[in-house]
């Protein structure tokens, strides 16, 4: 309506002028419509000269990149440059967020702990996150657009990719994977788009390991358990179907009561490691003095060496007092007396053992049992604290062990902040060291100097 308005009144306007022309410089007394027509003619050009300019300052304007300022503020083209504006500012906003929600995309991608790759319909590798990057050995720009079979050559990962199923997923070694430390890959591609795949790795080692481990548990109980039931079961037949004499019914019961108790302590030794496994970790503000701990331990194994041996062993206890643990004194009792009773079932007679318990120089503590005995072969020590890990199963049944107490004394440890250490020469015996973390330690009153280890009291038990 403006536009029309506009061009009315440029018409308007020439026609006057004409008219005014005609009185003014023809002397005119009546004036025709000649100068008067020919006046809104040239008002008509005019105004669509003035038009096309507007439209052509619009169009550069659109060619530009410069969508801020609008060129002309006015009539038709000036309404048509503010709403072109505010279309064109709506879409950049649009796409700024749009890329915002892009961005935050890949982030996520790249935070994920699973390997992402973006494959295109030639399995050629248009993006990859760092986790893909670490498990297939990926390297930056270099890799990108190659053909993701040529840089992953193993040959179940092939089998997967020529028999296009991918159903389901396929297990792999990770690049990094070596004897020693293996690395295991679960390999997953689903399809998307028009021919485009999507690949998930994730790192399953952990997973497989606990599932090994758990049948080798499983496989270890079992065996431990049915090694004493089938003696409880021969020995029950037997009473049951013989008519021994009162000296063999004695034996035959003394031989059911050994297995008995032998059960009685695998399943004590299991419950003690589940319930470790599952319970909070010890309060670091319940206060532990170890002094009672270690003479309990002193009576308890005095007794164990006396039933195994006949009479006790040279054990010696070097325990330094007033030096308190925060922690549980159940576990911490668990602990001791497995490494001393340990030491007590694997010494013979006439060997020593040696208990102590010292503080250290960095306010930390340090127990450790030495003793006398075979020793351990360098290949067994890494595996020790393996649940039902016997360096010789036969001597281990004999003493009464479940091969679950190195197990036990390890997660102690770790639930205390302590690490174990273990030290062995063959024929010449082993060192088992606790070391406590001085936020886990209260030391005496009185300073620790630099060589402490001294204990302020010695206990000692001679062998017999």
């Amino acid at each position: 309506m403006g536009r029309l308005l506009s061009f009315a009144l440029f018409q308007a306007l020439g026609a006057l002028f004409g008219w005014w022309f005609s009185r003014s410089f023809m002397s005119l007394a009546d004036p025709t419509w000649a100068p008067m027509l020919l006046c809104a003619l040239v008002s008509s050009y005019f105004w669509h000269v003035l038009d096309v300019a507007l439209a052509m300052r619009v169009l550069r304007w659109l060619n530009s990149a410069d969508m801020l300022q609008a060129p002309v503020s006015f009539g038709l083209w000036g309404e048509i440059s503010d709403r072109v504006r505010r279309l064109a500012r709506s879409r950049e906003r649009a796409v700024q967020q749009r890329d915002s929600r892009f961005q935050d995309f890949l982030a996520a991608m790249q935070a994920s702990p699973n390997g992402v790759v973006l494959l295109d319909r030639d399995l050629r590798i248009e993006w990859f996150n760092q986790s893909a990057q670490s498990h297939f050995g990926l390297e930056g720009t270099r890799d990108l657009f190659q053909h993701f079979g040529n840089l992953v050559r193993d040959p179940g990962f092939a089998a997967y990719l020529a028999t296009a199923d991918f159903q389901s997923d396929v297990l792999m070694p990770g690049r990094a994977s070596t004897t020693a430390k293996p690395v295991r890959l679960s390999v997953h591609m689903h399809p998307y788009g028009e021919g485009r795949k999507l690949l998930l790795s994730r790192d399953v080692t952990a997973v497989e390991q606990a599932e090994a481990m758990r049948r080798d548990f499983v496989a270890n109980v079992s065996h431990e358990i049915r090694t004493p039931l089938t003696v409880l079961s021969g020995f029950v037949e037997t009473l049951q179907s013989l008519n021994l004499s009162e000296q063999e019914r004695v034996r035959y019961l003394d031989l059911m009561a050994q297995q008995a108790e032998r059960m009685q302590s695998l399943v004590s030794d299991l419950l003690t490691l589940s319930r470790l496994e599952g319970s909070p970790l010890p309060s670091a503000q319940e206060w532990v003095p170890m002094a009672p701990v270690f003479e309990h331990c002193r009576q308890e194994v005095t007794e164990l060496s006396r039933v195994l041996w006949g009479q006790a062993q040279g054990l010696y206890f070097e325990v330094a007092p007033d030096i308190a643990i925060a922690g549980s004194s159940t576990e911490l009792h668990s602990a001791l007396l497995n490494l001393i009773g340990n030491a007590a079932r694997y010494t013979p007679e006439g060997k020593s053992i040696f208990v102590n318990w010292r503080a250290q120089a960095d306010g930390g503590a340090e127990f450790s049992v030495r003793d006398e005995g075979v020793g351990i072969a360098a290949e067994h020590i890494a595996r020790l604290t393996e649940r039902f890990y016997r360096v010789d199963r036969s001597r281990s049944r004999e003493t009464g062990g479940t091969g679950l107490g190195l197990a036990i004394v390890k997660h102690v440890a770790q639930r205390h902040g302590a690490e174990l250490s273990i030290a062995s020469t063959p024929g010449q015996g082993s060192t088992f060291t606790v070391r406590f973390p001085a936020s886990r330690v209260r030391l005496p009153a009185e300073p620790i100097s630099a060589h402490s280890g001294a204990p302020a009291s010695t206990s000692a038990i001679a062998a017999a």
